[in-house]
Parts: C-alpha cells; structure tokens; sequence
C-alpha cells in the first residue's frame, strides 16, 4: 500500500492580514523535488522588483517592505526554499545597475519606509510624511521604478529619520535603538568612515566621481587618499582626519542609513527563516567608482577587466571594472594575506554575516580574468585585444604572473578560447584557485556549505576554470532557453548537466521565457524546441511526435514542458527568475542597452491575484505540473511507484488552474 500524500488545495494567497500564518508549502511539492534529487529551489529577485502594499508605495521595491514580506510567504507557499538576491549597493544617478554598485553600502532606496513609523523603530518617520510621499507616487510607479520620485522620498524620508532620532537621542531615547546604532559602527567603522567620506567628497566636488575631481588644491591627494606609504601616506592620513573632524555630523549621517537598512536586513532574514527560505546574496565581480577610490592600492595598474569574445558576445565587453593586482595577494616578506586578499575576505565576512549562501557573479574574474588596457578610446577594439591574465607567459608586461608554462598552451588557438591552457599540474590549479579558496575558507568559517556558493558560469569555461571548480566541486549555469539544439555536445543541454550544477530557464539578463515562447510559436521554432522535450520527458518513444505537435501549438504548454525539463536531472539546484514564474512578458534587463526600463520592473501589489489569474489560463508556471512530468519522465516504474505522489501533483496541478473567484 502506498501512504497518500497531503495536499494543498491553492497556492497561498499573498494577501494575507497582519498576524496570519502563512501556507505551508505543499507536501507533495516537497516530496516530489526530494525524489527528483532537487536539493534547492531558489526564486531570483531583485530589490527593486519586490512589491509593496499600497500605502508604503513611494515607486521602488524594497525586500524590507510589508509587501515583500507577504511575497516570499507566498514563494515558499508554492514549494521554494529559498531567494537569489541581487546585489544590493548604492547605484549612480546615471547606471540603474545593481551590478556597478557599492560592495558594502546598500542602497537607501531600498529602505523600507512602514517600519520606520512604529514605536519598535521610535517613530523615526512621521506617518503623514510617509502618506503625502506615497500619494505623490507617479501612477506609472506602480509597474516600473518611478526613479526621481523614488530618490525625492528616499532624500526626504533620511533627512526626517536623522533629524528625529538626532532630538530623540538627545531627549534620552530611544535607549535601544540608539544603543544598536553604536554598536553598530563600532562593527563596521572601516567602511563606513570611508564610503561616508566618499558621499563627502562627491559633493565637494560637485557631485563628479573620484577620477574627476579637479579644480581645488587637494584635489590630487582627495582622489588618492588611501595612499599608506611615505610621506604622500602621512599627507593622506591627516587629510582624511581633517574631513573627518569637519563633516562628522553629514558622516554619521550616512552611516545612520545603513543602520537601517542592516536592522532591516536582519528583520528579513528571520522572516525568511521563519518560513523555511534560504537568503543567497550576489558576490559581483566588479568595483564601483566608490570602492575603486578606496582599492587604488591594491588593484593592477593600467588594465581593467572585461568579458572576451564568447558565442552570445562575440565582440567581448569592456567592463572596465578594476583587476585585483595579483602582487598584492600576499605581502612580502611575511606570507600573510596582502591588502587584495584581506580586502575581498572582508566582503565575504560581510556577505556570510547576512546571507544564507552566495552567489558568484562571473567566476572568471576571480580565476582567470580576461583583461586589457584601460584607458582606451575605443574600448571595444582593446577589450577584443585582451589577455588572461594568468596564462600570458609572451605578454611583456604580465608574464610575470603566468601559471601556465609554455608547453601548456595551445599557441594555435584564439587566446580567449577554453582550451587556450590545455593542461595543468596540480599545483598550478591551486595558484588558480587561490582566490576561490578565499571565499570557500570564508564560507567554512561561518558555517556554509560548499552547495550554499552558486557560481555564474555562462557560455564559456576555460580549462583553469573547469580544473578550479573540480577541485572546489562546484558546479556551473544551465540556461536551458539558450541550448543549441544542434549540437549534442551544447552547455545548456539539459542532459549535459551534473548533479552540482544550477540549472534556470532565464535570469535578470534573458528575455522571460513567455515572450521567447511566443516568437518561437510565431516563427515555428516551437517544433523543434517540442520535439526536444519529448525526448527528455517521455520514455515511450511511440508516444513523442503527437505529444510535440500537441505542446508545439500551445505557448503555455510548451513553457509547463520547458520547467519540467529543468527537474528531469541531472542539475541537481533549480533557480527560476521571478519573470518565469509569474508569467510575465517584459523583460527585467536588456544587456548592452540603455533604458529607463532595464532594472525597473515591479511585481504589483495583488501579485498573487494575477498570478491565479494567468495559471487558470496556462500563462504562469505551475509547479505541481511541471513536477509531475519531470517525474512521469523516469519511466513506468517510476510511475508506478510513485502513483499516490503523482496523484497528489495532478489534483495541485489543477486546482492551481481553477479560475479565481471574484474579490
């Protein structure tokens, strides 16, 4: 006899009062990923997409709102156990992306303004001031970041906080608040201090960044005022006291910011605990202008780093993100960690404090860095012209920190290509690894799993990198709307996956799935995609050709058949972009592009409504069916034996399709 599986009859609703407990996730949801050896299934989010309740609504989203609070219940009401965050540093004026953002400073657009208003946060905000900002929200804010009125209201809500917590603190209260605030600074003083003399500077100057400060006699020293050594060092040094001592108030008003927004952080990361969700944060690869200023010590002179040539970006990137200079790994003649290396430890201490487990945004960066000549007038021809920087024993000026010998690369091949190095000893895997050992040892230290560091590997991986990430045993990205079904041998096959990989329809940088779907229905490339799938997920080949045609004409179809591919195996870690699974069309980042639209989308606040709303019409991602193929795709023993569990998947299945009932 098989033991029936409890049910649940809807996904949660999302709408949930104040105090209601929030669905559980379905058991049989549950059953059905650990059967299928899916250890985690994350939902990729980024801030500004969360959603908020009405009258907390000043146009940008927050994960620290009451909105964002019921969403995540209503993720893992639907079987998640766990959220990829973006990265969450302070953006410019001019580039929305969270990925050119400060390393350690969050971004204040992302504080959420409703708490601030309660007695637990000493009522640094008033709620009218918060009611008269929400109802100048522009009503396009509402879908998309509603960005000047977005920065107004944050501008607003900071100056109001400070000056009401200033008052309070000098009236003796709030005593715990106050008290937390201390502390911590005291925790965080070294980042603090100087992203907050950097907020200083900025408007010294006229709100330019560091490279562009000009026209005052200390300007030379303000652009280089971490400068140790010498006596250009003990200039800096008395510099840096002068700016301390004379904006202390404008400083501790910054770091008074991130106090909030690390309080807030906390508060989420027990809320998601509570529900049984892992928090992953996002290791970018690259430096803001902010953290540039500060690492001019310690990163390689006269090179940046960028993507090479690859098969989706065959012109490469130029980042023009700084490099960590090698030679400062280690300092001499000690042995102990140089300033590049204690600087990226104390990222990772930060991140491990706040995050249940990491994403590494382009490995390569940290392994192998494809790098080039900064400074060029057209990037794009010096980027294409680039080198790895490890494996350039010819390069006149980087030969000293090659790895491989000489022996060991294939000279006859394109220097970005994967098999550029075509060997290595052990040991030299090591020198490559000497910075990922950095963030494992890190990990280890605060208690995290090797299966906890998820690593964006994309298109390409160089040999080192493969041997690297043997060695860790880390697995890669799948992007599966990206398999080239031409070629057995395709990255993003599914079937080419291993068992630590991280396997995903789409991310922030692909079009969603539902819009790809239908221009493949469109174009007729829907055929061919169908007749892939039967082959993945049905056993009996007899049964294929009619069940292609028939997913083939329907785009909703094809999309359920496209998510239960990715829990087929062998990619044992599923993320699924927050596009994907409700459903939407737009896209979340067109990359290589500039738009107000890119990094601005938002889930609205009756999420959970239209979220029914498009299952009962096929247009949003059914977990439960999506489960029940992958596992119907084991064959009929697998079927048999797991028959009380299926059964329990399709009745999911289809009550996540009933149509809505009115509200």
């Amino acid at each position: 006899m098989h033991k029936a599986v409890e049910t649940c009859p809807r996904p949660c609703r999302g709408e949930e009062a104040d105090g209601e407990a929030a669905a559980p996730p379905p058991a049989a949801v549950q059953e059905a990923l650990r059967v299928l050896g899916i250890r985690r299934l994350l939902l990729g989010i980024h801030d500004p997409a969360f959603p908020c309740r009405p009258e907390e609504d000043i146009g940008r989203g927050s994960p620290y709102s009451a909105g964002a609070g019921e969403f995540l219940a209503f993720v893992r009401s639907l079987g998640f156990n766990g959220v990829q965050l973006g990265p969450q540093g302070m953006t410019s004026p001019t580039n929305a992306s969270p990925y050119d953002g400060t390393l350690f400073s969050r971004n204040p657009l992302s504080l959420a303004p409703l708490p601030l208003t309660t007695e637990a946060w000493g009522e640094v905000l008033g709620r009218e001031t918060l009611a008269e900002l929400v109802a100048g929200r522009p009503k396009a804010g509402r879908h998309r970041v509603a960005q000047e009125h977005a920065c107004h209201a944050r501008d607003r809500i900071l100056e109001d906080a400070w000056a009401r917590f200033r008052m309070a603190a000098r009236a003796g209260g709030p005593a715990g608040l106050d008290g937390e605030f201390g502390e911590f600074q005291k925790r965080n003083a070294a980042w603090l201090l100087r992203d907050g003399l950097y907020e200083v500077l900025c408007h010294h100057y006229g709100g330019r960044t560091w490279r562009d400060w000009e026209g005052r006699t200390e300007a030379p020293l303000d652009r280089q005022l971490w400068q140790s050594g010498g006596e250009e060092g003990q200039r800096a040094r008395a510099r840096r006291r002068a700016l301390l001592a004379e904006h202390r108030d404008r400083i501790e008003a910054y770091a008074f910011a991130q106090f909030l927004l690390d309080r807030q952080h906390r508060e989420l990361r027990r809320h998601a605990h509570r529900l049984g969700l892992d928090l992953f944060g996002d290791l970018q690869i690259g430096l803001s202008d902010r953290d540039a200023w500060y690492a001019q010590p310690f990163v390689l002179p006269g090179y940046a780093m960028g993507a090479p040539p690859s098969r989706t970006n065959p012109e490469g990137q130029p980042w023009n993100y700084p490099v960590l200079d090698p030679g400062r790994y280690v300092s001499a003649p000690t042995g102990r960690p140089g300033p590049a290396v204690r600087f990226l430890r104390r990222r990772l201490e930060k991140m491990f404090r706040e995050f249940d487990g990491l994403r590494v945004d382009h490995p390569h960066g940290l392994i192998c860095p494809w790098v080039y000549r900064a400074e060029q007038v057209d990037p794009l021809a010096a980027v294409a012209a680039g080198v790895r920087l490890f494996a350039s024993p010819d390069h006149p000026d980087l030969a000293a920190f090659a790895i491989p010998r000489r022996d060991q690369i294939n000279w006859d091949r394109p220097r970005h290509a994967d098999d550029w190095v075509r060997d290595l000893e052990p040991a030299q895997v090591a020198r490559y690894g000497v910075l990922f050992d950095v963030i494992l040892d890190a990990a280890r230290g605060n208690g995290r799993e090797s299966h906890k560091i998820v690593c964006e590997i994309l298109s390409t991986q160089p040999y080192p990198i493969r041997r690297v990430l043997e060695r860790c045993g880390l697995g890669r990205f799948r992007v599966t709307q990206k398999a080239d079904l031409d070629d057995p041998a395709d990255v993003y096959r599914s079937e080419n996956a291993q068992p630590e990989d991280w396997i995903m329809l789409g991310n922030h940088d692909t079009p969603p799935v539902w819009l790809l779907v239908e221009q493949w229905c469109a174009s007729g490339a829907a055929r061919r995609q169908a007749a892939y799938l039967a082959w993945r997920l049905l056993p009996e080949e007899g049964e294929r050709e009619v069940w292609a045609e028939r997913v083939a004409a329907d785009a909703g179809e094809l999309v359920q058949a496209k998510a239960a591919d990715l829990f087929a195996g062998p990619a044992g870690n599923v993320l699924i972009y927050f596009t994907d699974l409700l459903g939407l069309t737009e896209s979340y980042n067109r990359p290589g592009s500039v738009s107000d639209d890119n990094w601005s989308l938002r889930i609205a606040s009756d999420f959970a409504r239209n979220y029914r709303g498009r299952l009962a019409r096929n247009r949003a991602l059914n977990l439960p069916k999506a489960l029940a193929l992958a596992l119907r795709s084991r064959g009929p023993a697998a079927v048999e034996r797991h028959a009380p569990l299926l059964a329990a998947l399709d009745r999911l299945a289809g009550n996540a399709a009933t149509p809505p009932a009115a509200e």
